[in-house]
C-alpha cells in the first residue's frame, strides 16, 4: 500500500507540474517499486511456506524499519534553527527545486529579494516579490511533524510485520508430510 502510494504521489507531482526534478521523482518511484517487490516476496513466501523467502522478507523489512524509524525520529527532533539551516543548504544546492519553489509559492530569493537575479515567479515582473524563506519556514515544521508521525506509524507496523513473519516462519506447513521435521 505504501509503495503504491509513493508511486502515485510521484506521478501526481509530475502530472500537476509541482515537481520538475527527475531525481526526486525517480527516487520516489524506485523506493515504491522496491517496497512493492519486497511485499511481493513476503506474500509469495507466506503462501508457499517458503522459509528462505520469509527469512529474506523479515531481514529486509527489519532494515527498512531501522531506516524509516531513524528518519522519522530525525524529522520529529529538528528544531526551528536546524530546519532553517537545512532549508538554506537545500536552497543553495539545488537549482531545479529552487525554480519549482519560486514558481509555486510566488516568491524570489531565499532571505532577500534581489531584482538583479533571475526568478521564475510571476511576481518577478512587477518587482514586488517577497523572499521564500519565511513562506517555506512557515510550513516546514508542520510538514516535518506530519511526515515524521506518518513514518513513525508505518515503522511500527513494519516491526509488527517482522514479528508476525518470525512467528509464521517457524510454523509447520499444514500441507506437508506430518512426519517431516519442519
Amino acid at each position: 500500500l505504501v509503495s503504491l502510494l509513493l508511486i502515485g504521489i510521484a506521478a501526481w507531482g509530475i502530472g500537476f507540474g509541482l515537481i520538475s526534478s527527475f531525481r526526486v521523482v525517480g527516487v520516489a518511484i524506485a523506493v515504491g517499486i522496491f517496497l512493492f517487490l519486497i511485499a511481493l516476496v513476503g506474500l509469495i513466501g507466506a503462501v508457499k511456506h517458503h522459509q528462505v523467502l520469509l527469512f529474506f522478507y523479515m531481514i529486509i523489512l527489519l532494515l527498512v524499519f531501522i531506516v524509516q524509524f531513524s528518519v522519522s525520529c530525525a524529522c520529529l527532533a529538528l528544531n526551528k534553527e536546524q530546519q532553517s539551516q537545512l532549508l538554506e543548504v537545500g536552497w543553495n544546492n539545488t537549482n531545479s527545486a529552487r525554480t519549482d519553489i519560486e514558481r509555486n509559492l510566488n516568491c524570489c530569493g531565499f532571505r532577500v529579494f534581489d531584482p538583479n537575479e533571475t526568478c521564475s515567479s510571476d511576481c518577478f515582473r512587477s518587482h514586488r516579490c517577497q523572499p521564500c524563506a519565511p513562506i517555506i519556514e512557515e510550513y516546514s515544521g508542520m510538514v516535518l511533524s506530519f511526515v515524521g508521525g506518518i513514518g513513525l506509524f508505518f515503522s511500527f507496523t513494519e516491526i509488527l510485520g517482522v514479528w508476525l513473519t518470525y512467528r509464521y516462519r517457524n510454523q509447520k506447513d499444514p500441507r506437508a508430510n506430518p512426519s517431516a521435521f519442519l
